[in-house]
């Protein structure tokens, strides 16, 4: 998971190995990796789910990967139970935002200087369904 995240993200923030370590040992955090060059991380608390980290590869972008990384993690967060997925995105990310736009998530604020270049995160929400992940 380290490796496909360090070689999607932007230099300064990529998590290392060990920080990945970490959120995995933590309850209700799960991961799910692609052999192609996807990773997403995500924990469920109650009834809420987040996405931790979402990275594609560079030569993997544009072929559904992070859409289909996405879907699993919602799939899986609502089948523990979770009826809304958060997320943050970089304001200044047009590709991210559009996937996320594409599979639903609506504007549930901002967090001005989140990043380290001064950058603007987005909080992002969508409804899950986990009667629907029960049942199938």
């Amino acid at each position: 998971m380290a490796a496909v995240h360090a070689a999607a993200m932007p230099e300064g923030e990529v998590w290392e190995a060990a920080a990945i370590a970490v959120q995995l040992a933590l309850p209700g955090v799960f991961g799910l990796l692609d052999s192609r060059g996807g990773m997403v991380l995500a924990r469920v608390a109650a009834d809420e789910a987040e996405i931790l980290a979402l990275a594609v590869v560079p030569a993997a972008r544009r072929q559904g990967l992070g859409a289909a990384l996405l879907a699993a993690a919602e799939a899986r967060a609502a089948g523990r139970g979770a009826a809304v997925m958060y997320l943050e995105v970089a304001e200044r990310n047009a590709a991210a935002r559009a996937l996320y736009a594409h599979a639903s998530y609506a504007f549930a604020g901002r967090r001005h200087g989140y990043y380290r270049d001064g950058g603007d995160a987005l909080v992002l929400k969508k409804r899950l369904n986990p009667a629907a992940a029960a049942g199938g």
